[in-house]
């Protein structure tokens, strides 16, 4: 058990993987039930950003595994390089990082994962952040394409247009060359503005927090031995009987010898 436990990572990384790996089968599905094009292109983009990711998790993975080859072949490591690829036909072996997360919470209990993600708040808060960040960057392009594109006098119209506002937007910097022009429109720019200052707030006050926080010192290591058992405290007060000895014998010679009458 410890073996396979050493192959996944932390909790709060674990989860936010699998919850990729499902919104990645999920735009999959969209991709052949939903016909249209520029539905398509948003899906293609978001599809890149996960490959990007999922080879990164890869490498993180084999380079930190205790045993590179066990991973790759017992814990699945050629199903992630291979679903790392950007072509529909191997993303459903995604399916495997699901796996992963559910050993996890089998293994752990769910209690512990609350525990665990409580105790490490701000790895959790920056999972959730980012998370957040791909969810608006997805589903904000989808929406604001939706309500723009046909709408008169419209600037957002393709679905590059649409990305791109999503992404000037929340990363608060807004050019203002592509803006909304409907009521729906300017509601979806909103959210999109308010979750990007929540999420570069957050980023920096943890970059912050990481470089600037003084290391935590190393306890010292227990020493042998420091019980509170009788032997010990016999051995203190012999200890003390003897320095008073010495401290009696010290004085005797500071006064010197004594006088003859």
């Amino acid at each position: 058990m410890n073996k396979e436990r050493s192959e996944l990572k932390s909790i709060g990384y674990e989860i936010f993987i699998g919850i990729l790996s499902i919104l990645s089968i999920v735009n999959l599905l969209l991709l052949y039930v939903v016909q249209d094009e520029s539905l398509d292109t948003v899906l293609m983009v978001m599809n890149g950003i996960f490959s990007v990711i999922f080879v990164a998790d890869f490498l993180y993975r084999i380079v930190t595994a205790p045993s590179a080859a066990a991973y790759f072949f017992r814990h699945f490591g050629w199903a992630d390089l291979v679903a790392s690829v950007p072509l529909a036909q191997f993303k459903i072996l995604r399916v495997f990082r699901l796996v992963r997360v559910y050993r996890l919470l089998d293994d752990v209990g769910t209690r512990t994962v609350r525990r665990a993600l409580i105790r490490d708040r701000a790895g959790s808060s920056l999972y959730a952040l980012l998370l957040m960040g791909i969810f608006v960057l997805e589903f904000g392009s989808l929406l604001i394409l939706r309500v723009e594109q046909n709408a008169p006098g419209a600037n957002i119209t393709t679905a590059s247009d649409a990305i791109w506002y999503t992404v000037v937007t929340i990363s608060t910097v807004g050019y203002g060359d592509q803006y909304p022009v409907t009521e729906a429109g300017r509601l979806v720019g909103t959210a999109v503005i308010v979750v990007g200052v929540g999420i570069f707030g957050t980023f920096t006050g943890y970059l912050a927090n990481f470089f600037l926080s003084p290391r935590k010192k190393s306890s010292a290591p227990p020493v042998a031995g420091t019980d509170t058992s009788a032997a010990t405290v016999e051995r203190l007060r012999l200890s003390l009987e003897e320095s008073e000895a010495k401290l009696a014998e010290i004085r005797k010679l500071l006064a010197g010898p004594t006088q003859p009458g």
